[in-house]
């Protein structure tokens, strides 16, 4: 087609306001996790709700903390972190790790990890990561790790959830059974 026939590219929107964008985002469900690392300092964290899988191959995760927060800093710097993806049972820890308290620790045991990232008794899974990069995503860093090792209890201890603007629990999907399909195309 000749360019000058050519339909012109749809105007930019406006971006949504930030009551419609955690409306609507807040639909999406996801785990809750604490992410530490140790420091010259000593120990550090923070509770993360945006926690996923980037990459089998390498292994990547990526976690989003506040752009000018302290704590993202400090674990980017120690250079190896574990994600601890809380259990139902742990909201006071998720609280805990939100908060600005100096001695975020004090809320729950644990011992270090392999990596010696703090690995939080009672979690339902550890994922140990290196630095692999980090950099601003909007008002937000992004830190990505890659995965040394990983670990997940064998209880049926289920994830604690966050979902519109809540903790919340898989509580009502619990013994129930939903006929499943092969994600097929997810191994494509």
């Amino acid at each position: 087609m000749p360019a000058s026939t050519a339909a012109a590219p749809p105007a930019p929107s406006s971006p949504p306001d930030a009551a419609a964008f955690r409306t609507v985002l807040g639909r999406v469900p996801t785990a809750v996790g604490v992410v530490t690392a140790v420091t010259p300092e000593g120990p550090v964290g923070v509770t993360v709700g945006s926690f996923t899988s980037v990459s089998l191959d390498p292994p990547l995760v990526v976690f989003y903390c506040g752009l000018h927060s302290a704590t993202a800093a400090a674990l980017v710097e120690a250079g190896e972190f574990c994600v601890n993806v809380l259990s139902e049972q742990q909201e006071h820890v998720c609280a805990a790790f939100a908060g600005r308290s100096a001695d975020r620790f004090s809320c729950c045991t644990w011992r270090p990890a392999e990596n010696g990232a703090p690995r939080l008794d009672g979690a339902v899974a550890w994922i140990e990561c290196r630095v692999e990069d980090s950099f601003p995503a909007g008002d937000h860093l992004a830190v990505v790790g890659r995965i040394q090792r990983l670990t997940a209890t064998t209880g049926p201890e289920n994830p604690l959830v966050f979902h519109r603007g809540r903790l919340t629990r898989l509580d009502h999907a619990r013994d129930r059974h939903a006929p499943t399909q092969r994600f097929d195309w997810w191994d494509a």
